[in-house]
């Protein structure tokens, strides 16, 4: 990690005119649309960023957004960065540690998952509630930088309780199908086996994705409050497994977006 790589950015951007955001959004595979919710001020390109990665996934328009949404100013990353990529963990969750330096104090993250909980459905939601690590790495590793976060970051409430609760609430007003749930990672880009399924399962897995742990981590070390919901795009039986494209997860991520859209103006407007 490199301070002062970080600086760079930060002071590039807040050359451009990002002045006081207040809340981070990292937008998942198909979920981009949530953009024409907010008053744009600034729209760049990640390439014009220094030292920003490239997104090189077809469905992640490789943005950073700066404008208004739910009367509170704030910076959406439209597109995210992954393992299977080829990025490291450091890459990874670069893009978080720069919003925190401009001064966001709370992280909405959203992602496309696959369902291993029998009882949720296609085109549902899940708020994310804990999360388990199955990636080999995650972005702590090696020398720590006290003017980040402190060596040891306690990951007791990653999720916060209080954003959560916000976000039933409003879910339950605008009728949306909202579950709880624990998210688990898997380095991809392929999706699992059944036997892989069970595996995940078993350990306590209600969803299964390919991002958003290590941006958590990273930002819980930076003590930022995360907020992070699962849209999920298909259903993982094991015993009934049927192929998936990837053309279809980014149809139904595209469909159930307005349903996301909803639940997070909602909490924007409450935060």
């Amino acid at each position: 990690m490199n301070l002062e790589r970080i600086g760079e950015s930060v002071r590039f951007l807040k050359e451009k005119g990002v002045t006081n955001p207040q809340i981070g959004i990292v937008l998942g595979t198909g979920l981009g649309n949530l953009v024409k919710e907010i008053k744009v001020e600034l729209e760049i390109p990640y390439e014009q960023i220094p030292n920003f990665p490239l997104s090189t996934v077809e469905s992640h328009s490789g943005k950073l957004l700066y404008g208004v949404l739910g009367g509170k100013q704030v910076l959406a990353m439209q597109g995210r960065f992954h393992a299977y990529e080829g990025y490291s963990m450091e890459e990874i969750v670069f893009p978080v540690r720069v919003l925190k330096q401009l001064g966001i104090e709370v992280l909405l993250i959203s992602n496309a998952a696959g369902a291993m909980n029998l009882d949720f459905k296609k085109g549902d939601l899940m708020l994310i509630t804990d999360h388990i690590n199955k990636f080999p790495f995650n972005p702590l590793l090696g020398k720590n930088e006290n003017d980040l976060g402190t060596r040891f970051p306690d990951m007791s409430e990653a999720y916060s309780n209080d954003l959560g609760n916000k976000l039933e609430v409003i879910a339950k007003s605008e009728r949306v199908v909202l579950n709880r749930g624990v998210y688990i990672s898997a380095e991809g880009p392929m999706l699992e086996t059944p036997a892989e399924y069970r595996m995940l399962r078993t350990l306590g897995g209600d969803a299964v994705g390919m991002s958003t742990i290590p941006e958590v981590i990273a930002a819980r070390h930076m003590e930022l409050t995360c907020c992070a919901v699962s849209v999920l795009t298909d259903e993982c039986d094991p015993d009934n497994l049927k192929p998936v494209k990837i053309a279809d997860i980014i149809a139904v991520a595209g469909k159930a977006e307005k349903k996301l859209t909803k639940l997070f103006v909602g909490l924007i407007e409450q935060i």
